[in-house]
């Protein structure tokens, strides 16, 4: 069998990635590659950037949380560049807990979980080996073992830097297992992983009554004590509270500032010391990356209590807002649609576009600048350029609404609503109608949502109405125009020679008569107005064109009418309108004759096979398009 085959692989890959050897053999390996004796902080940081960066737009994208997190880059580029970069320098930023703050399934969770996850699969490869002491139950670094006299010594030959002292146990195996002969102290390779609980761990509150300290710090082991006589004999303490097993890696603290205060003050130390007090021993060293998450009423809650002053100055707060990008919050539903039981059915092109149209705006705040409303600011996040408005814009934006993304609708709300309209539907497809229509059902089930809420939320349920209303019309254009791309490339072309001679006041030449004749006026008009543009504007606006296709022709690049956006959005809308009377009466008719069903049954046949529409959600954007153009 095939899995018996796969099981076996596995087992000898175990095999060959397992190494154990003296800490003579582990000091030859650290002279050859330093990188296995990296501090937790600097591997973390390693296992990013070894995923790989992009620089895009002067930003820059790192890909390690490309596959979980969607429309967050700046960001996570402001997390790894503020936080960990210099963490992994041993700056004093890492003496802090990391706090992520923000909304209800902002992706939080789901960044620490990439963190943990990532560094199971990092430790299992040649970059991200990492050696223990073993037998340490806090899986703790070997050069532990020299001696502080010879660390400067130590550093100055190997380049490496030694931080921290062995955990109790490990001292007292050296004197009684070793006899202080630090080169044969044992040493293997670990690999972290959380069901193990090595080098990851995971703290949940619970109620502060019945939960114990020893969770975090760990405990006592009773049953050895008339073995070993004290309570500080540390083989008489079990090391396996969360802060020890998580040692060399990351701990997660879930819902911090709903802890008890108890639980909190053995965190102060140890981001400030790199070290935490258990039983009856000295403090234990310990490095690792703590990391928390809350939401902003909590953590607003938390530093108005003067109490917890100290603590807060131990927290690098770093915001994670809702995405703010349509097409990165379609991506999101896609994620969580593979994760849930939707798979099964068909969601029409568009569906999940119109829900993520409602989502994020109602993370939007109103801009003060002239002529921006909410829909133009929402496209020009997403890429597209808008009258009045470039990409350049949009951190001026940003900085006028500082908390854009903290409030709005979450993603799970939305594939909520869409698990209740698979219920509701007869057949096995969801349109955009669909979506928004359960939306808004949803609405009145929602028992923490005010009145004035609702009442924001039904208008921009409208507003994205409004949105799928423009995206339906113009599917159905392309679909109804026979050879599209060929019309519209002659369109273009038509209009890019009367541009031409008019910004150089020349004459064109007509293809048949052979006559020179002025720019058609007409021509040019039919097409720029339908993008808005006006009669004063109409100069500037074809000198841009020029100047774009003259950029393009110097880096020999090819200039076709989807080369600049509002100008194929102008051909688009052009040929719709010339076709528009045909579009309406075969759409809306309700007994077509044998030439207007013909058509409908072309125009239905090229949605569903190059537009990825079905048999039933053609039939119902062909319904809803001819409804529209009879109003």
């Amino acid at each position: 069998m095939e899995l018996l085959k796969r099981l076996e692989e596995h087992r000898l890959l175990e095999k060959r990635l397992a190494w154990e050897g003296t800490f003579a053999d582990y000091l030859k390996i650290v002279k050859a590659n330093p990188h296995v004796a990296q501090l937790a902080h600097a591997r973390i940081y390693q296992m990013i950037k070894d995923a790989g960066v992009k620089e895009i737009n002067g930003r820059w994208q790192y890909q390690f949380f490309n596959q979980e997190i969607y429309g967050l880059d700046s960001t996570l580029e402001k997390l790894v560049e503020e936080y960990f970069h210099p963490a992994a320098r041993r700056m004093d930023v890492r003496k802090r807990i990391l706090l992520l703050m923000g909304p209800v399934s902002g992706g939080k969770s789901t960044l620490v979980t990439m963190l943990k996850k990532g560094l199971e699969k990092y430790t299992r490869i040649s970059k991200g080996t990492i050696y223990a002491i073993k037998g340490c139950p806090m899986h703790e670094e070997p050069l532990h073992l020299i001696p502080k006299e010879l660390r400067e010594e130590f550093q100055q030959e190997f380049g490496v830097y030694v931080e921290g002292e062995l955990c109790p146990y490990c001292r007292l195996r050296v004197e009684i297992e070793y006899n202080n002969c630090l080169e044969r102290v044992m040493v293997e390779r670990i690999f972290f992983s959380e069901d193990k609980r090595i080098g990851i761990g995971t703290f949940t509150p619970s109620d502060p009554k019945s939960q114990d300290i020893a969770d975090l710090t760990g405990s006592i082991d009773f049953s050895t004590i008339t073995e070993y006589g004290s309570e500080s004999d540390p083989r008489a303490y079990r090391f396996d509270g969360e802060l020890n097993i998580a040692n060399r890696g990351v701990m997660e603290f879930q819902e911090m500032l709903k802890c008890d205060e108890k639980f909190l003050w053995n965190l102060l130390s140890l981001s400030q010391e790199g070290s935490f007090k258990a039983g009856r021993f000295a403090l234990i060293s310990a490095d690792e990356m703590i990391v928390a998450h809350t939401n902003e009423n909590e953590y607003k809650a938390f530093i108005s209590n003067k109490k917890n002053e100290a603590l807060q100055s131990r927290i690098i707060v770093m915001k994670i807002p809702y995405n703010l990008k349509v097409s990165e919050e379609v991506k999101i539903y896609e994620k969580l649609i593979k994760q849930s039981d939707l798979q099964d059915i068909h969601l029409a092109p568009h569906a999940l576009r119109v829900a993520g149209i409602f989502s994020v705006l109602s993370r939007l705040k109103e801009s003060k600048k002239q002529g921006m409303d909410l829909n133009k600011k929402m496209k020009l996040y997403d890429g597209e350029d808008v009258e009045g408005f470039k990409q350049k814009d949009i951190i001026e934006l940003q900085n006028e609404a500082v908390d854009e993304g903290m409030s709005g609708v979450d993603p799970r709300y939305v594939i909520n609503r869409l698990s209740s309209a698979l219920i509701r539907t007869s057949t096995n497809c969801i349109n955009s109608l669909d979506v928004l229509r359960t939306l808004k059902d949803g609405l009145d089930q929602h028992p923490s949502i005010t009145k004035e809420e609702k009442e924001r939320l039904i208008k921009l349920i409208v507003l994205a109405r409004q949105e799928y209303d423009e995206i339906a019309k113009k599917e159905v254009q392309k679909a109804f125009v026979y050879s599209f791309e060929e019309s519209a490339r002659v369109l273009f072309n038509n209009y890019l020679d009367n541009v031409e001679a008019y910004c150089n006041q020349t004459k064109i030449r007509d293809p048949i008569t052979d006559e020179e004749l002025e720019p058609d006026e007409k021509l040019m008009r039919s097409l720029e107005e339908q993008i808005g543009v006006s009669e004063n504007a109409k100069k500037s606006f074809r000198e841009e064109i020029l100047i774009r296709l003259v950029t393009f022709a110097r880096k020999e690049k090819k200039f076709d009418y989807t080369s600049h956006e509002r100008l194929q959005e102008a051909v688009e809308k052009k040929l719709f309108v010339d076709l528009k009377d045909i579009v309406k009466i075969t759409t809306s008719s309700k007994t077509p004759d044998a030439e207007q069903l013909k058509r409908l049954n072309e125009v239905s046949a090229r949605l569903i096979n190059e537009c990825g529409y079905c048999a039933v959600c053609a039939n119902e954007l062909l319904k809803y398009v001819g409804s529209l153009l009879n109003r």
